[in-house]
């Protein structure tokens, strides 16, 4: 190794530590600024986060708030408990077929709604069969050039995998979209 090389291998050391010697920013614990709560919820699969979610979001629509619940997993299972054990169509199917027919898709092609829950599921590959972290980006990528962000809801929940090490899975926390992020855990082994 050169005297160069090791300069620039201890520069590059002192500048990761002078970055970790930083304090992150404090916890917000003010006024909510945004209308719109967005909540991601991480968990193990087979926690029980789905079945919470659909429940908690129904809790929420009758006592009058206006909820989305959006389904960030590739098994697109989030919203069944909702519609009676019926899989919604996903964001990623329905983007695709209307891709294929030339047309546009609108909220009302992907957004459902069930006993005061608006419901959608982003959908992703079959498992093994790809990147779901890839098709979340997409799902994501539409729905905000759908206005997600204006839509008006009191609550959104975002139901996602916890257990998948995947650049993907972590969007709404990369670009700053949601407010809470709760993991939901398990004490089994």
């Amino acid at each position: 190794m050169s005297v160069l090389d090791t300069r620039t291998l201890a520069d590059q050391v002192a500048a990761l530590r002078e970055e970790a010697g930083h304090e992150p920013d404090p916890v917000h614990t003010g006024e909510v600024k945004s209308e719109t709560q967005v909540i991601a919820i991480y968990g193990k699969g087979g926690s029980g986060k789905s079945f919470a979610l659909s429940n908690l979001s129904y809790m929420m629509a009758q006592q009058g708030k206006r909820v989305l619940l959006i389904g960030c997993d590739p098994k697109s299972d989030t919203t069944s408990l909702l519609f009676g054990g019926k899989s919604c169509p996903t964001i990623i199917e329905t983007s695709s077929r209307k891709k294929l027919a030339g047309e546009e898709v609108r909220i009302e092609d992907v957004c459902f709604q069930r006993d005061g829950v608006f419901a959608m599921e982003l959908g992703g590959p079959e498992v093994g069969r790809g990147c779901g972290g890839r098709w979340i980006i997409h799902g994501f990528e539409l729905l905000e050039k759908l206005g997600f962000h204006d839509w008006g809801f009191d609550y959104v929940l975002l139901d996602f995998l916890g257990d998948v090490v995947c650049g993907g899975f972590g969007l709404p926390i990369a670009r700053d979209m949601c407010q809470k992020v709760i993991v939901v855990g398990s004490n089994d082994l």
